[in-house]
């Protein structure tokens, strides 16, 4: 049984780690292995301890743990976007637990979050064009791709990534109840 919670400081290492795993096991030839093999974690670290000690009002954090386990997390920023709303900068589940539903049910977690605070309920976000899994999942729950850029602000080398935007946390949370 999972337990979502709002993350706290002490989590921030717990967090990077996860998040630079799943790098490490999401990425190969989107980063160079020298920055996914030597570096991701120390650059992960570094985001996790700023978000944490200087976090942004609109920041929000959730993990979820079964047994004291962090198995995923979400970060996310309401009202990122004034057209897409808010912004899940973040949503990382741990290998062993990936195809449990816990990617979903943190999905569903912000949604919910979204309609208590937001007039705006739409949401995106942006996940690498390698990311066949999380680009398969993304399609399952209804986000639809409206852009590709090509980025370089992560890593070491220019990737490609994908925005793919919910419009409405009513609408998503209608169809996620609606599949199972």
């Amino acid at each position: 049984m999972f337990v979502f919670r709002e993350a706290e400081p002490k989590d921030a290492d717990r967090i990077a780690n996860l998040h630079a795993q799943n790098w490490q096991q999401n990425y190969r030839g989107s980063f160079s292995d020298e920055f996914l093999d030597n570096e991701v974690l120390d650059n992960r670290l570094s985001v996790w301890q700023e978000r944490f000690h200087n976090p942004k009002e609109n920041q929000h954090i959730v993990i979820a743990e079964e047994d004291g386990e962090l198995l995923g997390f979400i970060c996310a920023y309401f009202g990122h976007d004034a057209q897409f709303g808010t912004l899940l900068d973040n949503l990382h589940v741990s290998l062993n637990t990936q195809g449990k539903g816990l990617g979903t049910q943190l999905l569903v977690s912000l949604a919910k979050e979204i309609l208590k605070r937001n007039k705006v309920k739409g949401f995106y976000l942006w996940v690498l064009d390698s990311n066949a899994a999380a680009i398969s999942f993304y399609d399952k729950l209804g986000g639809v791709a409206v852009e590709i850029v090509e980025s370089s602000e992560i890593g070491d080398k220019p990737f490609f990534k994908i925005r793919y935007v919910w419009n409405d946390a009513d609408v998503f949370l209608t169809r996620v109840v609606a599949d199972k």
